[in-house]
């Protein structure tokens, strides 16, 4: 049977614009294989395992935000499996976190299992084996964030799925409220301002992660106190042209050869890392209408680039496109 899947835009007042899928006009007889078909597209390679056709319903709303992408879901009950194959698009090599907002919802991932309650949050990795069952109605909220933006944040990501991190108390609250007004508002914010948040989603999740994380993880407890401090410092000096190896070495009390160890755990250099920050806050100013007057030069020298034309040579070797490119792309998003 072959199944046409059809979305529609939603934007309200010139806000954020959100993919809208819906069980609602769909054959109940038809609604398995076409639900299946969009989260296959849109999430993970899953097989939905309950309930009956005649019982399924769902509603999403799909918005793309910056690197990430929040999802609001309602559902009838339901259970899903991903069996261990490979992900159908590059796109799909992501972490999930889930913030459930009503129902219940139980995840199952390496071996672990958790059940979250309303406010609760989990993350689990959407590439590898799990099950995820909800018994009744339920709504949540699912943020998914690429696989190497993930491992760039946090060590150990690998053992902190299928972890409960508790809504009502503590940084997961502050993240866990923070998911659910970013999405009860995407529809009332401009395209950059709802943009502009995502960071912010980000560096929230990561500390809220970050609380749970096992303190037995492979990379050890002193390790990763180094290697969160150092990415700290850079952070706050990389408009500091200067920032090289020996300055951090330097502030870390460190040798550059044990520093670029920490970075080879997360598959990096130290430099490249350094590199990749720049370039990532260069492309944020450029999709930034605030900077849209600056010219491309002040914007890759803000961000500790010392050479034009190298910077330039670099943003397209990262994202594919000259930044004149990126930023003509972007300003024609901005005035529709």
């Amino acid at each position: 049977m072959n199944i046409t899947v059809s979305s529609d835009k939603l934007s309200v007042s010139s806000g954020s614009v959100g993919l809208k899928f819906s069980t609602s006009a769909i054959a109940p007889s038809e609604r398995y294989d076409w639900l299946r078909e969009v989260i296959c597209r849109e999430y993970a390679n899953v097989e939905i395992i309950s309930p009956a056709h005649a019982d399924l319903s769902q509603d999403l709303i799909i918005y793309p935000w910056s690197d990430l992408q929040l999802s609001t879901i309602e559902s009838s009950a339901i259970s899903l499996q991903r069996l261990p194959t490979e992900p159908h698009l590059t796109s799909q090599d992501a972490y999930f976190a889930v913030m459930l907002l009503s129902g219940d919802y139980r995840l199952e991932q390496n071996g672990r299992e958790v059940l979250l309650q309303p406010g609760d949050m989990t993350i689990y990795d959407a590439t590898r084996p799990h099950n995820i069952h909800c018994s009744g109605k339920f709504a949540k909220l699912i943020l998914s964030i690429p696989r190497a933006v993930f491992r760039d944040r946090i060590a150990g990501i690998d053992r902190c799925t299928a972890l409960c991190i508790p809504g009502n108390q503590g940084i997961g609250s502050v993240a866990s409220n923070f998911l659910r007004s970013s999405a009860s508002h995407a529809d009332q914010l401009q395209v950059h301002e709802f943009s502009s948040l995502s960071d912010h989603a980000l560096d929230l999740l990561t500390l809220a992660v970050a609380s749970v994380r096992p303190v037995d993880f492979n990379l050890s407890r002193s390790r990763s106190v180094s290697l969160n401090g150092i990415k700290t410092f850079i952070e706050q000096n990389l408009r500091d042209t200067d920032l090289d190896t020996g300055a951090i070495a330097r502030y870390a009390g460190l040798s550059s050869r044990y520093i670029n160890g920490l970075f080879e755990d997360e598959g990096t250099s130290l430099m490249r890392y350094v590199w990749k920050r720049r370039l990532e806050n260069c492309r944020k100013d450029l999709q930034n209408p605030v900077y849209a007057g600056h010219q491309l030069s002040d914007i890759a020298f803000r961000w500790g680039f010392n050479d034009a034309a190298h910077f330039s040579r670099a943003f397209k070797q990262q994202f594919g496109c000259s930044p004149r490119e990126f930023r003509q792309r972007n300003t024609a998003v901005f005035n529709k």
